[in-house]
């Protein structure tokens, strides 16, 4: 089940790796789609003659179909060149600026020959990008429009002026109800003093313990976190596609 699963995840076809490497860095793969709800790939090549950003395009539609979640990485020993294509979430997990530095990363690696550094950087940056979750003020940039799309998550603010909001919708509502159903004054009196009778008990209770909850609430990591930023993306095939590529 592992030599598949890498078979599916890492497309060696230019055989930069050894099995070995293969199957470990599908695991690392496979990690990932879990969180993404998608699949990640690693696709080497020293045969494509197409051009990259297309042929990457390509391939990624192939293995996951249109606008669904995915990245693919090529690896093109032909021309020389890496490409990374996103789809799905991963265009916003992946910005610009966060893909910029991922292919700092990859390209080093392949200018020193280290193709299994290069996909290494490839997960490495992947992950850390998921974890830290689509910056704010992100947003997409269609690269022949024009036209710009922003990211639209619910804040801890805005969740707590919603709960807000929400309770006092809900006191408003009780308060009306009691108001409309309650006798009116006036009407009827209650014989309270031939009615009212008086029990006192006497009763102690004792405080067997008593806890303390506290939560630590972590700080905001800057790393690859990115203050915001756009992706840029392009059509192709009938989807909508981001990513970017450079020679080594």
């Amino acid at each position: 089940m592992k030599v598949l699963a890498a078979a599916n995840t890492i497309d060696d076809q230019a055989n930069l790796l050894s099995p070995e490497e293969r199957t470990e860095l599908a695991e690392r793969a496979d990690a990932i789609n879990e969180k993404i709800k998608g699949e990640v790939f690693i696709l080497t090549t020293n045969s494509n003659t197409e051009e990259p950003r297309k042929f990457a395009d390509d391939q990624l539609r192939d293995r996951i179909g249109n606008d669904h979640n995915g990245a693919l990485l090529l690896l093109d020993m032909n021309q020389r060149e890496i490409y990374l294509s996103t789809s799905g979430n991963m265009i916003d997990f992946v910005t610009d600026k966060r893909r910029d530095q991922l292919l700092d990363d990859v390209t080093e690696a392949m200018k020193n020959s280290d193709y299994y550094q290069a996909s290494t950087a490839y997960l490495t940056n992947i992950k850390s990008f998921v974890d830290n979750g689509v910056p704010g003020g992100s947003y997409r940039i269609d690269e022949n429009t024009g036209k710009v799309t922003y990211y639209k998550s619910i804040t801890p603010l805005e969740l707590a002026i919603g709960v807000l909001v929400a309770a006092i919708a809900a006191i408003g509502f009780f308060v009306s109800v009691r108001l409309r159903y309650q006798l009116k004054i006036g009407t009827y009196k209650y014989p309270y003093r031939q009615n009212a009778q008086l029990d006192l008990t006497e009763r102690q209770d004792q405080l067997v313990n008593s806890f303390v909850t506290t939560r630590r609430i972590p700080k905001a990591s800057n790393n690859n976190g990115g203050g915001g930023g756009g992706s840029s993306t392009h059509s192709s095939g009938g989807g909508t596609f981001g990513g970017g590529g450079r020679s080594f």
